[in-house]
């Protein structure tokens, strides 16, 4: 059940991954670029994957009460899966920053 949320998350993850490798089209292809591009995705897949697995350790399962165990437990799997995500998002931002600014048409003076 440790990977549960990671297995849900990753069709998602790799449409995120798409989408930032072919957009924005304005962009050169450069070599430089496809580099930059693959070391961040591979770096925000190592730190979704890691933060997942950090929220399904932290997560506190609920106390049995008139429900049972089973009431809350649906959090072992939200959470890791929105600390993933969030954790992805984080860099790609980041980074979509960084290259724009690496990138990005220069202003003719």
């Amino acid at each position: 059940m440790r990977y549960l949320a990671i297995l849900l998350l990753a069709p998602l993850l790799l449409i995120l991954c798409w989408g930032y490798w072919a957009y924005p089209k304005s962009l050169p292809r450069t070599a430089g670029r496809r580099v930059f591009d693959a070391a961040v995705l591979l770096l925000a897949l190592i730190a979704a994957v890691q933060c997942a697995m950090l929220g399904f350790d932290t997560v506190e399962l609920p106390t049995v009460d008139g429900f049972g165990r089973a009431s809350g437990a649906i959090w072992q799997q939200v959470l890791p899966a929105l600390y993933g995500y969030g954790a992805f998002a984080a860099v790609v931002v980041v980074a979509m920053l960084l290259r724009h600014l690496l990138w990005g048409r220069r202003r003719r003076r």
